[in-house]
């Protein structure tokens, strides 16, 4: 079995894995996730570089979720040569359809937007075209394959592949695959067992060889009822000061958990009731397929559905379903709650809304999502005095609540439990700050396992024994001695 990462290795977004198994008749080239980079400049020119392999001679693309740093390049894999089968869960592929039909639309305006602005300048030339258009989308859709059911196992190109329920978002599974020589686990992305939404992933059985997500493998988060309570008391806040309160927002799962539970809070008179505005047409598409496959919700969410309630709709939400209505929210005077994508604000609506607000000391900005270092919001969280937004420098007065305990990752505790039934597996570490993995590995350790991260586009074996100090050569932990000796200069 080995493993080529060309994404999600030492960072959080991107997730792309290409497997290359021995079969009997011959090796089968599977590729896990094709996604998108998200975060600063550098990592989204990413996104633009030829595919390191011939997309015409996978055998098949499997996919674990819908996020887009999952799928994103799925369509530039396809106007690339790919020509195969997609597979996956039908939320997944319903979700899909919403995720990249949006991608391909923010691509074009965004483009139509810079090139005209280039001309002006004379620098058409340097405008990136869009990854990929609507029609490349709609070729894609043709390819999915929504037939994986949780628990139920799938001959995929002479690979036996059982999905099982990851517990992230809608759909979300994590992905065995069996072949004559070992079982491997490929986790995608694992959910929080404190999930406000999601039921808890299922305990895998024992495997060979594991590659895991690591998002927040360094860390604990808070008990859900202490998020509540930090939440609520956030939004009192907030609505004293009278102003705009800005909640940026991933469109899928975590718009879902924030509206749910703004509707307990307001309906049991722990937050007084004022207008929210959910600003995100992505969002409002994406929470229809939660009535369709609820019976994935924890028994309260599942429970008001199947009664025909809607467990997502506060009395007081407003959808923005256009770009000229949600410019119009500036004008609107008092408290409100404005909802918008995204979450990290790379990008969408909500750069609008910090455009118009972020400067006023009255503004709250509350944070739910994990925010990359080199991302928008990530300069926001680490105190910056300024940030550039639509073109434009825009003063940070705003009060900023960062509120972690809404993730749907796993932490260190629910990837320990997880691994807990797994046997003793040969863990790779993928989907994680380098610094993070690197506090992982000795838990691991503790734990009677062994931990390697994996590199960035190198070949490894996941049956082999891994490297000597659970760290590719030549890489560099960020925050570790030698990491310190290169920023500073010294030997």
């Amino acid at each position: 079995m080995q493993l080529q990462s060309f994404g999600a290795a030492c960072t959080v977004t991107g997730s792309m894995h290409l497997l290359t198994l021995d079969m009997p008749g011959g090796q089968r080239r599977v590729l896990v996730d094709c996604g998108m980079f998200q975060g600063g400049d550098e990592m989204e020119a990413r996104n633009h570089e030829p595919f390191p392999f011939d997309p015409a001679e996978l055998d098949a693309v499997l996919l674990t979720h819908a996020h887009l740093d999952h799928i994103g390049r799925l369509p530039l894999l396809v106007s690339r040569g790919f020509r195969g089968e997609v597979h996956c869960t039908a939320p997944t592929a319903a979700l899909a359809e919403t995720v990249l039909l949006d991608s391909a639309r923010l691509q074009t305006d965004g483009y139509r937007s810079d090139i005209r602005r280039a001309r002006r300048q004379g620098h058409e030339d340097q405008v990136r075209p869009p990854l990929y258009e609507e029609a490349d989308v709609h070729r894609t859709l043709a390819l999915l394959r929504p037939h994986l059911t949780f628990g139920q196992t799938e001959k995929i190109a002479g690979v036996r592949v059982t999905p099982e329920r990851a517990g992230h978002i809608l759909g979300s599974a994590y992905l065995l695959l069996d072949t004559p020589d070992a079982r491997l686990l490929m986790s995608g992305d694992l959910g929080n067992r404190e999930s406000g939404l999601q039921l808890d992933f299922t305990p895998p059985p024992a495997v060979d060889a594991v590659v895991l997500e690591t998002t927040y493998a360094n860390r604990t988060h808070r008990p859900w009822a202490q998020t509540l309570e930090e939440f609520r008391d956030a939004l009192r806040d907030s609505i004293r000061a009278g102003g705009k309160i800005l909640i940026p927002s991933f469109a899928i799962e975590r718009a879902q958990v924030i509206l749910h539970t703004l509707k307990e809070l307001m309906d049991s008179g722990e937050v007084p009731r004022i207008p929210v505005f959910m600003d995100s047409p992505m969002a409002t598409r994406a929470t229809n397929e939660y009535f369709e496959f609820g019976d994935e919700l924890i028994p309260r969410v599942r429970d008001a559905l199947q009664a025909g309630e809607d467990p997502f709709r506060p009395s007081t939400l407003h959808v923005v379903p256009t770009s000229a209505e949600s410019q119009r929210l500036n004008k609107y005077d008092g408290p409100a709650i404005i909802m918008a994508g995204n979450g990290m604000m790379t990008g969408g609506r909500i750069q609008h809304h910090l455009k118009h607000h972020l400067w006023k000391p009255s503004t709250n900005l509350i944070i739910v999502s994990y925010q990359s270092p080199s991302s928008l919001g990530g300069r926001i969280v680490t105190g910056a005095d300024t940030v550039r937004i639509m073109g434009e420098e825009i003063a940070v007065r705003a009060q900023v609540h960062t509120i972690g305990g809404f993730s749907a990752h796993a932490d260190q505790d629910d990837l320990l439990a997880f691994l807990s039934t797994a046997g003793k597996p040969h863990v790779w570490l993928v989907h994680g700050e380098t610094a993070v993995m690197d506090a992982f590995r000795p838990v691991l350790e503790a734990h009677g396992l062994k931990g390697d991260i994996v590199p960035d586009r190198q070949t490894v074996d996941l049956l082999g024994p891994g490297f000597p100090t659970g760290r590719p050569p030549g890489l560099v932990v960020e925050g570790s001695a030698e990491h310190a000796a290169r920023v500073t200069g010294g030997e």
